[in-house]
């Protein structure tokens, strides 16, 4: 579901237009997160950091209104929730892009979640079955202990969902910390609102399981 907002009337409408004709409209940000808690929890109870890290990336993203707005045909609009579509590796070194369903529950995300990754990693296809604009483009690149990153970007296609990198993971002082980066449009999204989000999936990842 999605409802359209009205540019004319919209706070933001001067950042909007100013923004939209910008060749390059996205900036990034990169930021080291602690993220002990959620690693330990996900192995104390038997479930994928990826995917635990992952859901709590969506919750923090679905409660940051700013991260599901899209520009679609020149207009805009703002999505009820947010799903993931994450790169999801091969044993042959390949990967596929995959299409999660959100769920604020942990338990009914893995539900939906497990099947549609194993479905990509039996396959050899690079394109999932299902997209959308109601999605945040996620990569994780676990090998490298990132502090900035670029992505690669079709200028011909509009584009206006967030796009999200993890990397690896190191340890300091007995605390475990992972770089994550965010890709947003400025159009849509200030460094206000990324801090926003920040904090609240910093916080998330401080919460078990």
């Amino acid at each position: 579901m999605r409802k359209e907002i009205n540019v004319e009337t919209w706070y933001r409408k001067d950042h909007f237009e100013f923004f939209s004709k910008f060749d390059e409209p996205f900036y990034g940000i990169t930021a080291k997160v602690d993220c002990t808690e959620t690693y330990h929890s996900a192995k104390e109870n038997g479930h994928s950091f990826f995917l635990s890290y992952l859901h709590k990336t969506l919750v923090a993203v679905n409660r940051t209104v700013q991260f599901r707005y899209r520009i679609i045909d020149g207009k805009l609009y703002e999505y009820e929730t947010i799903d993931a579509s994450p790169t999801i590796n091969r044993e042959n070194g390949t990967f596929g892009f995959s299409h999660l369903k959100y769920r604020e529950n942990f338990e009914d995300f893995l539900s939906l979640a497990l099947p549609a990754i194993e479905k990509v990693r039996n396959s050899n296809r690079l394109m999932p079955d299902e997209s959308g604009e109601n999605v945040i483009h996620c990569s994780a690149i676990p090998w490298i202990d990132f502090t900035s990153i670029s992505h690669a970007r079709h200028y011909a296609h509009p584009d206006s969902c967030p796009k999200i990198a993890f990397g690896k993971m190191t340890s300091d002082n007995g605390k475990l910390f992972m770089p994550v980066s965010v890709h947003v449009h400025h159009a849509l999204v200030d460094g206000y609102h990324v801090g926003q989000f920040m904090e609240e999936l910093k916080k998330l990842m401080q919460e078990p399981l």
